[in-house]
């Protein structure tokens, strides 16, 4: 519960702290710009404080792992969902207003996960998990898109250190392998889901693991 709020609070920090004018870079998100990830860590939230107040009477059907689908093909930014999430972005006209919004629903986001009993079950996606599993596999998300936001702005701060080992961790967990020791964490979570490629000498590194990658989650 905690890495999640350290997570999430540097990354509302990052975007808080981006001139407006880099609002229109590229991001690491395949077709979206740095205003259209934001967007959708906006939608993000809600999506948190919907969850943890729709509660679930049945058994536990996914953990943290468990939580995320792996797709078999990249993200080409023309899905319907993307692109409704480009338009959105367009519509607020002013960064501004972008980050204001992320503040105002994201902070609520922040305090209701510290108010919630991680032993919940709660329901998303037809999936039933306890607020404690659902609010860690966030760690991942936050961490990989706090990654995204910063790809093309240098002098960003990255994310904490701790939710980059939990999210190594995690996705290792997802691939059924270990990344080599010589790997960051960054650059396992960069490699692993098809952010950046992997150099010819990490290759070899990675070995058998490597043909089990990208992870495209989901």
């Amino acid at each position: 519960m905690e890495l999640f709020s350290r997570t999430w609070t540097a990354l509302r920090r990052v975007v808080a702290e981006t001139p407006d004018e880099d609002f229109a870079r590229p991001s690491g998100c395949t077709g979206w710009l740095v205003r259209d990830l934001v967007c959708h860590l906006v939608i993000d939230a809600q999506d948190v404080l919907i969850t943890l107040v729709t509660p679930a009477e049945i058994e536990p059907t996914h953990d943290a792992v468990t939580y995320w689908d792996v797709a078999e093909t990249p993200p080409t930014g023309n899905d319907p969902l993307d692109a409704l999430i480009t338009r959105l972005a367009t519509a607020y006209e002013q960064p501004r207003l972008l980050k204001f919004h992320l503040d105002d629903v994201g902070s609520a986001a922040g305090r209701a996960a510290g108010l919630t009993d991680p032993g919940l079950r709660v329901r998303t996606q037809d999936k039933v998990l306890t607020a404690g599993d659902y609010l860690t596999a966030y760690v991942l998300e936050w961490t990989l898109h706090h990654l995204d936001l910063i790809a093309y702005l240098p002098d960003a701060a990255e994310p904490p250190a701790e939710g980059l080992v939990r999210s190594r961790e995690m996705l290792e967990r997802i691939v059924g392998g270990a990344f080599p020791a010589s790997m960051s964490d960054k650059d396992a979570l960069l490699v692993g889901t098809g952010r950046r490629a992997p150099t010819d000498a990490e290759k070899v590194e990675l070995g058998e693991l490597g043909t089990k990658l990208p992870l495209v989650l989901g």
